[in-house]
């Protein structure tokens, strides 16, 4: 929008060219979305603190939290905002991605704000059931997925991190796998926001990493270089991302320990999704294991912790997810959070790594 508007006066004043360079646009995105997000943020918190809009807290979950009870929640929409407003004003709106991207993001984000306007109006930390929020999620995700399926030359063929010549192509089986890419991704960020900065932090991580990789696979010359697949257009989604992470930034200002508000599923499962469209069509599907390594290891200790209490009545952790294990260990909650963005950003070196690696 702004964009084009911008853009086009370049023939008539030469400076204006600069709009072209998606470099640029997406430093410009960032700042505006950071920009939103400080300025509209204390607006947010008292709104959000006036519809008395306060989490419930699971009365099974650290005691520690019940002092948290009451903290304006839905602060994700703060985030989804500023996103939204920075991609459209500076990317490129004939680009089919970037409405990909911000439909799969918004939609999730509509089942989360449900799912916390549900939690609200109750009092109870219950929300929406499990079964038609996960119902919800792969319609969209599968919508999706064949949107991708039906664009032509889209290659199927996926990239294995390390293994050049390991390259498995799915056919029809590529669109319930994207499928489950989305909808994985989105709910692992969920498990994983439990403590004030502890999701957001990965997120904005993970969105530079992928700004990164969606800029390389959109151009033609460094991903012949790189031996990374070409995905025309893939390029405008890095502006995206730019957005994602610096929204994210904006929001930390206020979720920081101890969080003035949180994100709730309306940003968690909102933020996951669009980490999860955007592996798909960077097509670094497989690397967003490595990227959202930290998303990973709390999802699987979920999965593990209910599978062996299942099947042999014991537990593996003291709590499920992982940072309330640490959190009972006696770990002060600013120190999980710092030591898992550290790991975070571990992974995504090595994501980015794997570039050259091949």
């Amino acid at each position: 929008m702004l964009y084009a508007f911008l853009y086009a006066l370049h023939t008539t004043y030469s400076g204006f060219n600069v709009f072209r360079y998606i470099t640029f646009r997406t430093l410009l995105a960032g700042l505006l979305a950071l920009s939103v997000s400080f300025i509209l943020g204390p607006w947010l918190i008292a709104r959000l603190t006036a519809l008395k809009a306060g989490q419930p807290i699971r009365s099974d979950g650290p005691a520690a939290h019940l002092s948290k009870a009451g903290t304006p929640t839905m602060g994700g929409t703060l985030i989804l905002f500023s996103l939204t407003l920075a991609t459209i004003l500076l990317a490129d709106l004939t680009n089919p991605y970037i409405w990909l991207v911000l439909g799969v993001t918004i939609g999730f984000g509509l089942i989360g704000f449900l799912d916390d306007y549900r939690k609200l109006s109750r009092q109870d930390s219950v929300g929406l059931r499990g079964k038609y929020k996960l119902l919800a999620q792969g319609a969209i995700a599968l919508a999706a997925a064949l949107w991708l399926f039906a664009q032509p030359g889209f290659d199927t063929t996926l990239t294995i991190p390390f293994f050049k010549d390991l390259r498995p192509v799915l056919g029809w089986w590529y669109i319930p796998f994207a499928a489950l890419v989305v909808v994985g991704a989105s709910n692992a960020v969920n498990l994983t926001d439990g403590l004030d900065g502890l999701a957001i932090g990965p997120v904005m991580i993970a969105g530079v990493t992928y700004a990164i990789f969606t800029y390389v696979s959109g151009h033609s010359g460094m991903a012949e270089y790189l031996q990374v697949p070409y995905v025309a257009g893939s390029g405008e989604v890095a502006i995206f991302c730019g957005a994602l992470a610096a929204a994210g930034l904006g929001f930390l200002w206020f979720n920081a320990y101890p969080a003035q508000m949180f994100m709730g599923d309306v940003g968690s499962l909102s933020l996951g999704a669009a980490l999860g469209i955007v592996a798909l069509i960077s097509k670094q599907e497989v690397v967003l294991a490595i990227v959202g390594g930290v998303f990973v290891i709390e999802a699987a200790s979920v999965i593990f912790q209910v599978s062996s209490y299942k099947l042999r009545r014991k537990r593996i952790f003291r709590m499920a997810p992982l940072h309330h294990h640490f959190e009972l260990l006696g770990w002060p909650e600013p120190l999980i959070i710092v030591r898992f963005w550290i790991v975070s950003i571990i992974c995504a070196l090595a994501a980015l790594s794997t570039l050259k690696l091949r």
